[in-house]
Order: structure tokens, then C-alpha cells, then sequence
């Protein structure tokens, strides 16, 4: 176990030296920088490939390895730990996996729009790995505060009015979720005098009733702050612009963003208020749930309003945050374990659409879409762009056809990943035994939940039938685009990862309940946390 501990580090450590490594070269060198940021990806994926298989392994006892890493040598909680356990090594692959599509497609010509991308992408990487392995809350606000930084240079890169605007509200909205997040902080460790979060969830049941109010009110400011950046209504209205805004490889990355919120309310929540904590348990289930259902409410409404893909891929993403927020509420273990399996399908298939709508659009003449009433947004100095690629063979069949894959991992139709995730949703908010051990997951709940995601596929799929329609049926001057095999590759090749999934949901979905069934009875994660002795004859203790 020591050299997978030791590996723990690699995914945090390995993107910052390459963008400080990058930085050290100059923009001329654009070249020599994506080529050392393509390896450097690309090792960050096998890493995380590496550290899945080694999380998923059981152990001598049946449970799953949970990798502990003690920076400075210090046991926990008096030190800072990174810890890997089967949710945290899912995020690092499906990061990795996002990250090289876009990074990919962006080598065509966006990487040219801006300066500094390489070194960016590598800090957001940094950031967003870091988020996934952190075992505290101070350090979780660290790592969210790299990323961050890194989206905004990424958000503007490429230049142009919208991004500038989009980037102005995305700045001031996350600043002030980030002075939420300290506030939160602050109160819980004056409560509890940790921030570690498995010892957090050891003392939380302990915590005398005159303090308990205290803890709620921390962990109600946490939740605003993670559900901010998650998306969940009414403190949504920022997302869908934002990401409409970004260069596509942007929010292609872009589509991991929203469920590092996601990520951090499922491993705070039931660790610091799950069914172990008492009188706080599943505490704010019921803003998780009204809060999700209204989410998926706006995103439909939304999706169906949208006059361009780009808005329409961002209220996607609104749909599917609302998805998993209002599910993963109801407390129910088999629920969870679905949910996870949507996020990842969902997130790759939004990626994807992200992708997908830049190649569409280019063979849409300027002044096609005067009509479309989010034109104001695009000012008259956007990024100039060189014609690019050539018309591979049957361009627009294979566009075509990405398109309609991309309609029905959305919308959650046969055959995909799509309509699997949806369908382990909804069977497993109807089975007895879980509408009997779940304190939310009512009858009603679950009719309420149904009713919600299928009108929600629903709009969603004639929302993707009118845009297919508008394009490929009865486009107006269309011409053929000039598409390259470096840009047209990543979208197949994530289309191609949900069929993975559907082809093998079952190792998957057994993946994913493993995963669940661990978050809810979470004594392992935090008895291997804090009894992780130090190395014997090292620095620290």
C-alpha cells in the first residue's frame, strides 16, 4: 500500500509542475506546450485508471482499499491527508477522460485563441483532482479556489464580448460562494475544533444539543456555497450563459464543473449528516429534494426556450444537476448507486454535445440565426477564426449521426447509457425494500420524481429534435463544414465511452452500488482515515 500512497499525490502534483513547467517556456512555443500537455494528461488518466483498480480491489477483510496519503508525514486529523476511495477514483477517471477530448479538439486551432491555455488547463486539472482527493474541508476550499482561478482564464479565453460578460458574473458569483464556503468553515471548526472530515463525522453524533444548531447552521452555509456551485435553483442563473459563452473545449471541461458541487455535497453530506449522525441526520434532505425537482423544472423550461444549441447544452447540464440532487435526497442506498451511474453518462454525454455544437455550427452562414433571441449576447469582436479541416468523408452523416446519440443520452432513450441510468433511477425508487429503509424516499416522493424526469426527457428530446430539424433538415444556405479528424475523433470517442457503458452496465452498476453502499455506512472511509499510522523514520511525527 505504500506505493499506491504515494501515487495518491501524482494526479495533484503532476499537472502543477507541468504548468509551472509550461510557464517557463514562452507563448512561441505553443507546440512544444501542447505536446507536454497531451503527455501529461495522458499519464494523469493512466494514473487514475491505476488508482480505480486499486480502490475497487477488496481487501484482506471484503472491504474496499481506502488510500491514505499524510502529507508531512502527520496522522490525521492534526495533519493533511488525501484520501482515494472508490467515488474519489471514479471523478479522477472520468476527469481524465473529459480532459483529453477536450484537450484533443482544442489542438485543432482553439489552443491558438488565447495565451497561457496549456498552463491553465493544467492548474484546472490540478484544482479539480485535488477537490476529488482532499480528506478536508479547508483543504477542499484550497483546491476549489484553484480550479476556479483556472476557469477564468479559461472562460475568457478566446476573447469576445459574451465571455467577458459571462466571465464578470461567473467571477462575482463563485467569489461570493467562496466567502460562503469560509464562513462555513470557519463556524464548523469553531464548533467542532476540526475540519478533517472523518473526524468530523466521528464527532458530529457527539456534539451537545446547545452546539447542534451551530453545526446545521455550518453545514447550511456549506450547502449553499457547494450548491452554487452545482447549480441547483434558484442559484442556477449564471450557468447556462457561462457555459454557452466558453470555447467549446472549455465547456466541454466545463462539464465536470457543476459536478464537483455534486461530488461534494454526496461526500460531506453523508459523512457529516448521514443516517449515523442522530438528530442531524440527513440533514437539508428536503432542500436537496424540492431544490433538485425545481432544478429539473427550470432546465426543462429552459431547454425548451433555447434558440441556440450552446444555451440548450447549458440548461442540459441544469437538468441533470436537478436530476441527481433531488434523487440522491431521498437517502436511498440503491438510488445513489444509480445516480452515480447517470452522472457519469450524463457528463460525458453533455461534454460531448458541447463539442459536437461547434462543428455543427460551422456550416451555418453568418446571419442564419439573426432571428435567434440570444444573438445580443455575441459582441462584434469575437475571436476570428481561420478556416480549418477538411471535408472528411460523409461529413455530415457522421455529424448526424453524433447528434442523434447525443439526443438520446440526454433525453434517456433506447439503447444508450442514457435510458439505463434513468431506468435504474426510477426502478430503484420504487422497490419495497428501499421505500421501507430510506427516511425520504416516500411513495409520493417517488411518483413526485418520476413524473419530473420523464416530462424532463421529454422536453429535452424535442428541444434536440427541433435544433436537428433546424440543421440538418432544412437549413438555410448550409454549406458542408470543413471538419478535422483531430476535432471530430474526441466526440466519438465519448459517444463511444457511453457505449461502453451501456454494453457493460452491469460491472458498471455493480461498480456504482459498491460505491454507494460504502458512502452510506461510512465507518471504513473513517476508521482507515484516522487510524493511517505515519511512515516510521520520515519528517513530520
Amino acid at each position: 500500500m505504500i506505493g499506491l500512497d504515494h501515487l495518491i499525490i501524482v494526479p495533484v502534483l503532476l499537472p502543477l509542475v507541468t504548468a509551472c513547467l509550461m510557464l517557463l517556456l514562452g507563448e512561441q512555443r505553443r507546440s512544444l506546450k501542447a505536446a507536454i500537455n497531451l503527455a501529461s494528461t495522458v499519464a494523469i488518466l493512466g494514473i487514475a485508471i491505476a488508482l480505480l483498480r486499486q480502490a475497487d480491489a477488496p481487501s484482506v477483510g471484503g472491504a474496499a482499499n481506502v488510500g491514505v496519503y499524510l502529507l508531512g508525514n502527520w496522522p490525521a486529523p492534526f495533519g493533511i491527508v488525501l484520501v482515494l476511495d472508490r467515488l474519489s477514483a471514479l471523478m479522477l477517471v472520468l476527469t481524465g477522460i473529459l480532459a483529453i477530448a477536450s484537450l484533443v479538439f482544442s489542438l485543432a486551432r482553439w489552443h491558438r485563441a488565447g495565451a497561457h491555455f496549456h498552463p491553465l488547463f493544467q492548474l484546472q486539472l490540478m484544482g479539480l483532482n485535488g477537490a476529488f482527493l482532499t480528506g478536508d474541508l479547508f483543504n477542499l476550499f484550497v483546491f476549489f479556489e484553484v480550479l476556479l482561478a483556472a476557469s477564468y482564464g479559461l472562460l475568457l479565453h478566446g476573447s469576445s464580448t459574451a465571455r467577458v460578460k459571462a466571465g464578470l458574473h461567473y467571477i462575482a458569483i463563485n467569489l461570493a460562494a467562496s466567502s460562503l464556503f469560509l464562513i462555513g468553515v470557519s463556524l464548523m471548526y469553531s464548533v467542532t475544533g476540526t475540519l478533517n472530515m472523518a473526524d468530523l463525522a466521528v464527532r458530529i453524533p457527539a456534539i451537545a444539543d446547545s452546539d447542534r444548531v451551530l453545526v446545521e447552521a455550518a453545514g447550511a452555509i456549506l450547502g449553499i456555497a457547494f450548491l452554487i456551485k452545482a447549480g441547483m435553483w434558484p442559484l442556477c442563473f449564471w450557468l447556462p450563459t457561462t457555459y454557452a459563452a466558453a470555447s467549446p473545449p472549455v465547456a466541454a471541461l466545463f462539464a465536470i464543473m457543476s459536478k464537483v458541487g455534486i461530488y461534494v455535497v454526496i461526500r460531506v453530506w453523508l459523512l457529516l449528516f448521514g443516517e449515523q449522525t442522530g438528530t442531524s441526520a440527513l440533514f437539508g434532505s428536503d432542500w436537496l429534494l424540492y431544490g433538485g425537482v425545481m432544478t429539473i423544472v427550470f432546465g426543462s423550461i429552459g431547454v425548451l426556450a433555447s434558440q441556440d444549441m450552446a444555451r440548450l447544452a447549458g440548461y442540459s447540464v441544469l437538468v441533470s444537476t436537478g436530476t441527481l440532487l433531488a434523487v440522491l435526497a431521498t437517502g436511498n442506498t440503491s438510488v445513489t448507486g444509480s445516480a452515480l451511474f447517470y452522472l457519469i453518462s450524463s457528463t460525458l454525454a453533455i461534454s460531448a454535445f458541447f463539442l459536437l455544437l461547434e462543428l455543427v455550427e460551422r456550416g451555418r452562414t453568418a446571419g442564419a440565426d439573426l432571428l435567434a433571441v440570444t444573438m445580443e449576447a455575441f459582441g462584434d469582436d469575437d475571436f476570428v477564426e481561420d478556416e480549418v479541416g477538411v471535408v472528411i468523408p460523409a461529413t455530415m452523416a457522421v455529424l448526424g449521426i453524433s447528434f442523434i446519440c447525443c439526443a438520446l443520452l440526454l433525453a434517456g432513450l433506447p439503447p444508450l447509457s442514457g435510458f439505463i441510468a434513468k431506468f435504474a433511477l426510477l426502478s430503484a425508487l420504487f422497490e419495497p425494500a428501499a421505500l421501507e429503509a430510506a427516511p425520504n424516499a416516500t411513495p409520493a416522493t417517488a411518483w413526485l420524481l418520476l413524473g419530473v424526469i420523464v416530462t424532463s426527457g421529454l422536453t429535452v428530446l424535442i428541444a434536440m429534435m427541433r435544433a436537428g430539424i433546424k440543421t440538418f433538415w432544412a437549413p438555410l444556405n448550409r454549406t458542408v463544414p470543413r471538419v478535422r479528424f483531430i476535432e471530430v475523433t474526441p466526440v466519438i470517442v465519448l459517444l463511444l465511452a457511453c457505449a461502453t457503458l451501456t454494453v457493460q452496465a452491469g460491472p458498471v452498476m455493480r461498480y456504482m452500488q459498491t460505491t454507494a453502499a460504502s458512502l452510506h455506512t461510512p465507518h471504513g472511509y473513517v476508521n482507515d482515515v484516522l487510524s493511517k499510522p505515519p511512515i516510521p523514520g520520515e519528517g513530520g511525527s
